[in-house]
């Protein structure tokens, strides 16, 4: 009994933890993944380097933006930050 006592502080930081630290971090992620996996053709968006973009064509694992009118560039998916909506 004497045990559970001293492991129920350990037990009540770890819970803490996830629900402040771990559980969010996993929504933003899936949310992030979600977001890149539904990219289309002509969405504007900004890569986490800060670069604004449109999409041009997207491959499986790439996305190639169109910065100005002559100037194509390839990236990850993974690299897309976020959609911009206006």
């Amino acid at each position: 009994m004497q045990t559970l006592y001293q492991l129920a502080p350990i037990l009540i930081m770890f819970v803490a933890m996830w629900f402040i630290l771990i559980r969010p971090a996993q929504k933003r992620q899936k949310t992030t993944v979600a977001m890149q996996n539904s990219l289309k053709r002509g969405d504007k968006v900004v890569t986490i380097g800060g670069l604004h973009g449109e999409v041009d064509k997207i491959e499986d694992a790439a996305v190639y933006l169109k910065i100005d009118n002559n100037t194509t560039l390839k990236f990850e998916r993974q690299a897309i930050g976020r959609v911009i909506t206006e």
